[in-house]
């Protein structure tokens, strides 16, 4: 933070460029924070873009995305002339992952919800789970099914299958209070790389109970395989997520100018 400027509310926001997540979405999540804590309470004026630009020695450019998407989530009123205020009523949170830095992102969103441990018991992988996780047909696994709420409201349900000697290093209280990502990096099963595939499906009686919407409903499903350092899938997770509630956020960077095809 830069010596000649000051963040004038409560909380100081702390930005560390060392991260792989991008300073503009940083900015973007404590300021989030800090809005909800009521650490920056509504009707609140914030600094000028120069100004904060100086004040967390980042480019006006940077801090100009930030509040663009600050004002887009309905927390900041901008207008020109009048400066960037903070509204008073606070709209539907909504989670945002990336897919530039995917682990990351999980780890930022365990951060900011609740756990729910709906089931956990061992089971035998059918073909399909046996396929993507490298394990024979019939291979026992630890099946674990779990709820992710923000703000006391349901937004994704998520069936995870773990192979058994990497899942015999953690308890049932630790699935209940703790994010598998957490769990898996102290049973030395640190993810590092995954595959995944994204689609549209209608919310089946599972689902749709869990996320309190109608049977049918459109929802957002990942399927997921992690590895760890050695390439070895350490994990298999089938994520459903509210389509109002869950956004995924894509960086392209390519050399070669980009088309429209």
């Amino acid at each position: 933070m830069s010596e000649d400027a000051t963040w004038p509310f409560a909380v100081p926001l702390h930005l560390d460029p060392a991260l792989p997540t991008p300073l503009y979405h940083q900015m973007y999540l404590a300021i989030r924070a800090q809005i909800r804590s009521g650490d920056i309470p509504p009707g609140a004026t914030l600094p000028g873009e120069l100004h904060l630009a100086k004040i967390f020695n980042i480019s006006r450019i940077t801090v100009k995305r930030a509040l663009s998407e600050l004002s887009d989530d309905g927390l900041l009123d901008r207008q020109r002339g009048r400066g960037t205020t903070v509204t008073s009523a606070l709209p539907t949170p909504v989670v945002k992952g990336a897919f530039n830095n995917l682990v990351e992102s999980l780890t930022l969103m365990g951060l900011e919800t609740e756990i729910e441990l709906l089931f956990s018991d061992r089971v035998a992988a059918d073909q399909a789970q046996a396929e993507k996780l490298e394990l024979d047909i019939g291979a026992e696994v630890q099946k674990v099914i779990r709820r992710r709420k923000l703000q006391d409201e349901p937004f994704s349900y998520l069936v995870n299958h773990i192979p058994a000697d990497i899942a015999a290093y953690w308890s049932r209280e630790d699935l209940a209070s703790t994010s598998l990502l957490h769990l898996l990096e102290q049973a030395g099963a640190r993810p590092v790389d995954a595959d995944q595939w994204i689609m549209a499906v209608a919310a089946e009686v599972d689902v749709a109970a869990a996320l309190d919407i109608d049977v049918g409903t459109p929802v957002l499903k990942v399927e997921r395989v992690m590895r760890d350092g050695d390439g070895r899938p350490v994990q298999l997770i089938d994520s459903h997520y509210r389509s109002d509630r869950f956004q995924y956020h894509v960086t392209t960077r390519d050399r070669r100018p980009l088309t429209d095809d």
